[in-house]
This record gives C-alpha cells, structure tokens and sequence, in this order.
C-alpha cells in the first residue's frame, strides 16, 4: 500500500497558503454565479451571459506576460497581498452597488458588474504567477505532487461550496446577502495571507532584467519545451471548445428549469467529482507521473461535455458534469506537477503567467466563445459541438506531440 501522504499539511505556511486559495476560491466562485444570475436576469441574452468572460479575461490576458516579470523579479508575498487587498475593495463595491444599498450611478447595474469582472481580471494575472511562485518556497519537491493535489483539493472543495452558498442564498434572500457573504470570504483570505511568511530569496535582488528581455526569454523557454507548450496548448483549446460553465444560467432556465438554486447546484457538480478526486490523490500522491494519463482524462471530459448537452434530466445532467470534474482533476493535478518540476527557479513566475494565459483564454474566452455560439447555432447544439471540438483537440495533440506521450517523471527523482 502507497503511504497516505499528510506531510505537507505539517508546514504551516503551506496550511495558510491553501487556506488563502480556499477563501479566495469561494469567494470568486460565488461572485461568479451571483453575476451570471443576475446579468441574465436583467437581459434574458446568452452573448451578454458569455462577455462576462471576456470582460476577466482581457486584462487577465494582457497583463500577464508583466505580472510574470513583476514576480520574478520583485517579492511574490507582497505583490499577492496587494492583489487580494484590491479583490477585497472590490468585491464591497460590488456588494455596495449590484446589491443595491446604494444606487447604481447612471442607473445601470450593468457597467458596474462588468467592471467589477475586469478588476477581478487584474488582480488575477498576478495572482496566478506570484501563488505559483510561493508554493516552490515553501514545499520541498519530493512532497510537490501532494502539495499540488491539496491545492486541487481545496480549490474544488471551494468550487463547490461556493456557487452551492451562492445558489441558495442568492435565490432564498437576495443579491445583498449574497454579496455580503462574498465580501466576508474575501476579506478571511486576506486575513489568511497576512499570516503567511514567505522564505527571503536574494534571486530577485541579484538579477534585475528588463521588461522586455524577461518576456522574452520566458516566451523562448516555453516555446522550445515540447512538453510544457503541447500540456498548455492542450489545456486551452480543450476547455475553450468543451466548457459550458458559462452557459449553466441559461441552461438552469431554458433546458432544465431549475432556477438559481438548480444552477448552484449545477455549477458545485463538476467540483464534487473533483473534490474527491483530488482528495484521493492527495492522500495517496502519484510517485510517477505520467502525461498520456492526461491525454484519456481530456477524452473523458469532451465525452461528458457531449452527454451534458444532449441530457434534459437534471440528475443525468449533474451526473455528466460531476464525472467531467472527476477527469479535469486529474488533468489538472497532472499538468500543475509537471509544471512545478519541469520549471526552472528564475522562470517560475513567466512561466505561470504563461500558463495563465492559456488558462484564461480557455476559461474566460471559453465563456465568451459559448456565449456567441449559443447565440448563432442554438444552446445545445453549442455544448454538444464544443464537446466534440474537445475530442478532436485531444486527438490531434496525441498525434502532433509524441514527447509529451512518452513523458513520465518519477517525483522523488529516483
């Protein structure tokens, strides 16, 4: 029998590391239903459903190849604290204005939940290089697969929880409650990070590059690394074809007709796969680990995607999307590991932003790339092509990059 691996949750700036992505997860999560909710309550429109994602992802986008120089060469702890503080300020202004204790200036909630997701955007783009950074500061490499997959763990256990509370509160009480309690997971996980200590690293202070050369050089590390370019590459445009989060409003409404607490419950299914997954790795964490396993998760995913589209019973429904975040949790499990130990000590930060990159283009764009093509081709044939899209993605990928089928790495270096 493999050793049950708790290790890691014995140092205490990985607990209060975890802690921080936890709150910062519900809090995200349950804003992103809240405002799904209510932007399809104002407009009835699946486009304007999908540009919520664009509206995160633009500045996520554009302002990650800096962030990533920002954070190799600055103070990963301080810049991540400005972030969550800024995320803080404005998840109560979003709570002051979309849950109406003070009037929407110029009369349209609108504007302000989309600007609130363009911040949110922001802050994101640095928060994904400077987290990624700290964890190779505080956890040894041998105990990084379990670390990686608690990580996992927590963010689905979150994923869950959040648009679950979300759903209930929001369609029990209201939008002010409900962004109440976003505004307090939120600030717990500034209080979280607070208490972080960060070991000092004189690697900031030894080499100071420019904007440009740091940028560049990251983009030439990634594009000569078959393996890390094919798993981003993969990553992007399967979920950017086969995601259908964005859609689950309308979904809740028009296919399924289960309202917001249907589609917080919908939108928790896919994490309640993945909890138990991640769970389960993390307990016992992979001594080898391999990227053709992650190459058949993917399929499996583009599968569930199909099934979801073509499902109008809503057990059926949840049953698809909690074995999707069963397959992503591995997917992602995997790729976060590969990543940590194929990834140089300078490069960590340009490399995440890199990978963020990716990640919210097949997030956010995701969202608004189902957002239109609900709007042309119909809400569930967008699904069930996207899902297909996925397949074909996967497929492709396999034959174009043989490396990354025959990587396998062994986490203890034996």
């Amino acid at each position: 029998m493999p050793k049950m691996s708790v290790a890691v949750l014995r140092l205490r700036d990985f607990r209060f590391l975890l802690f921080t992505r936890i709150f910062t997860t519900l809090a995200l999560q349950c804003q992103s239903v809240i405002v799904g909710w209510q932007i399809y309550e104002i407009t009835k429109d699946t486009f304007l459903l999908g540009l919520t994602g664009l509206a995160e992802a633009v500045p996520a986008i554009g302002c990650a190849l800096i962030a990533g120089h920002v954070v190799d060469n600055g103070k990963p702890h301080k810049i991540y604290l400005l972030c969550v503080g800024a995320l803080v300020l404005n998840t109560f202004m979003l709570f002051l204005i979309a849950g109406r204790i003070v009037p929407a200036p110029g009369g349209s909630l609108l504007p302000w939940i989309y600007g609130g997701i363009f911040i949110s955007g922001l802050a994101r783009s640095f928060i994904v290089s400077s987290s990624f950074t700290i964890l190779s500061l505080i956890v040894p490499k041998n105990e990084m697969a379990a670390a990686t997959a608690w990580r996992s763990s927590g963010f689905q256990t979150a994923a869950i929880a959040g648009p679950a509370l979300a759903g209930i509160i929001y369609g029990g009480y209201g939008a002010r409650q409900a962004w109440m309690m976003t505004a307090g997971f939120m600030l717990v996980s500034f209080i979280f990070l607070c208490a972080l200590k960060v070991p000092h690293t004189k690697r900031a202070e030894a080499r100071r590059e420019s904007a440009i050369k740091s940028i560049k050089a990251g983009w030439k590390f990634i594009s000569g690394h078959q393996v890390l370019l094919s798993m981003m590459g993969l990553d992007m445009l399967a979920v950017l074809f086969g995601g259908a989060v964005a859609m689950l409003p309308a979904y809740a409404d028009q296919v399924l007709h289960v309202g917001s607490e249907g589609l917080g419950a919908l939108r928790a299914a896919p994490a309640l796969g993945a909890v138990a997954t991640t769970l389960a790795m993390a307990l016992v964490p992979m001594k080898r680990v391999s990227a053709v396993r992650m190459l058949w998760v993917v399929t499996g995913f583009g599968f569930c995607m199909v099934g979801f589209g073509l499902s109008r019973i809503f057990w059926l429904s949840m049953l698809f999307l909690i074995f999707s975040g069963v397959f992503d949790s591995v997917s992602m499990v995997i790729r976060g590991t590969l990543t940590q130990l194929l990834t140089p000590d300078d490069m960590r930060g340009r490399v995440s932003s890199i990978g963020s990159m990716f990640i919210i283009s097949s997030n956010e764009i995701g969202a608004f790339e189902s957002g239109t093509a609900a709007k042309f081709l119909g809400l569930v044939p967008s699904v069930v092509i996207g899902g297909i899209g996925t397949l074909v993605v996967t497929a492709l990928v396999a034959a174009r990059f043989p490396k990354l089928r025959r990587t396998v790495i062994d986490v203890d270096g034996k």
